[in-house]
């Protein structure tokens, strides 16, 4: 057993919190989209980028903090 490598079980609980942040998720690319031609730099979807990512820890928060040693 001590010879196995950990696995990082935050990847996996990221991964079945996903689903569940569509919404988020679907207003960033909307924003990608929105501001693929913009050549000055000014517009970014750090805001919707940021959201979605939120959504997802505040998901994953409860079921990985119990699990940490």
């Amino acid at each position: 057993m001590a010879d196995e490598e950990p696995t990082d079980q935050k990847k996996y609980f990221e991964e079945s919190c996903k689903p569940k942040c569509v919404k988020p998720l679907l207003e960033y690319q909307a924003c990608v989209k929105r501001i693929e031609g913009d050549e000055s730099g000014h517009k970014h979807c750090t805001g919707q980028y940021f959201d979605y990512w939120s959504c997802v820890d505040k998901c994953v928060a409860p079921k990985l903090f119990p699990k940490l040693k």
